[in-house]
């Protein structure tokens, strides 16, 4: 195995380092628009069954592609006007799109239904090597099945055993990833687009503030509700809250509730969501839901949502992450806004607020 660190300047070089080891069947763990993957080149059978085998992966599973545009993707998988336009929308960037394979890469990646997976990364070093090697490569995360998210070479090998650090010919190391969650996929082979997984999500329509404070936090909630509910009273609003543990999530839905003239609102954590009347005629109800306590698919049935969808209620979802189960009855029965709340330093916040265009 060898190692190679990567940098802005050197970019071409490791590309060129990459492609040597890829047309030789080789596996090389390679920096991401999102975090640490896993490349072989994806028509080289020999070279997935190696992927595979050091992902401990089941049978069955599918893996996705990294392609240079969509006129390559077009090769791949079959692709009509109406999800053409939803992938100009999302690509380049960190979507995984799950479209009808036509059988031109290796079957082992793809799913029991004949899909594939495509990505088109936001990634200079990944976008160079696509174009220079002119064939796609996998795009799954370098992790072992299950694993945790790897963001750096020293997290990979320590959880890594040496049997399965063997088995890597190449390692570009751009040193420790920004935190960001693997892509968001979306399955595009039905009638329907499928939420299948809620990874960053950038969406359209996206606007940015800082906060220094929890009233400032609160002002923000406070002026973006006020503005956007004038025109948009009659269907039911979805907020989904991303951010770490006290980054302001909850502040930001007292933000919300102040609007309407709700003062009591409290984190509901150990309750799983609190409902408020809104004593407004623009809005009836206002649902808080804390979804940290929710593990397993099944709980989400005993939640009520469709209740807490109808029209004129609003429902704030605080750990939004974990929403892929619900999403696609949300995007049915809502409007659904984004809100990411990052640590910018100890005392200031990013808020990320996006109207979802999809």
């Amino acid at each position: 195995m060898e190692i190679i660190k990567l940098n802005k300047k050197k970019i071409s070089e490791a590309v060129d380092q990459t492609i040597n080891v890829l047309k030789k069947g080789g596996l090389v763990v390679v920096p991401t628009d999102t975090v640490y993957g896993l490349a072989v080149d994806a028509e080289n059978e020999a070279a997935i069954a190696k992927l595979i085998q050091f992902k401990s992966r089941p049978a069955g599973k599918a893996i996705s592609i990294f392609v240079a545009s969509l006129h390559d993707a077009k090769r791949y998988v079959v692709i009509d006007s109406k999800n053409e336009s939803i992938l100009k929308e999302i690509f380049p960037g960190p979507f995984t799109a799950i479209l009808n394979s036509k059988h031109k890469s290796s079957r082992q990646l793809e799913s029991d239904f004949e899909s594939l997976g495509i990505r088109i990364p936001d990634n200079l070093f990944i976008n160079e090597l696509l174009v220079k090697y002119g064939r796609p490569i996998t795009a799954t995360s370098a992790n072992l099945s299950g694993g945790p998210i790897v963001y750096s070479v020293d997290n990979l090998f320590r959880q890594i055993s040496r049997k399965k650090r063997d088995l890597i010919d190449l390692v570009v190391n751009y040193g420790k990833l920004p935190y960001h969650k693997p892509s968001t996929v979306i399955d595009l082979t039905g009638d329907k687009l499928t939420m299948l997984r809620l990874g960053d999500n950038q969406l359209l329509n996206k606007k940015s503030y800082i906060s220094a404070s929890e009233a400032e936090t609160k002002k923000i909630a406070s002026e973006f509700i006020k503005k956007y509910d004038k025109n948009n009273q009659r269907r039911a609003l979805a907020i989904i809250l991303q951010g770490e543990l006290g980054s302001g999530k909850t502040q930001f839905v007292k933000g919300i509730g102040a609007h309407f003239g709700i003062k009591d609102i409290i984190s509901p954590s150990f309750v799983v969501y609190y409902e408020y009347n809104i004593p407004r005629q623009s809005r009836r109800r206002l649902y808080h839901v804390d979804l940290y306590n929710i593990s397993e698919k099944n709980e989400f049935a005993y939640l009520g949502f469709e209740e807490m969808l109808k029209p004129r209620n609003i429902i704030c979802i605080e750990w939004g992450e974990k929403s892929a189960p619900i999403y696609n009855i949300l995007k049915d029965k809502s409007i659904i806004v984004h809100v990411k709340i990052k640590y910018s330093n100890e005392n200031r916040r990013q808020i990320e607020i996006s109207i979802n265009n999809l």
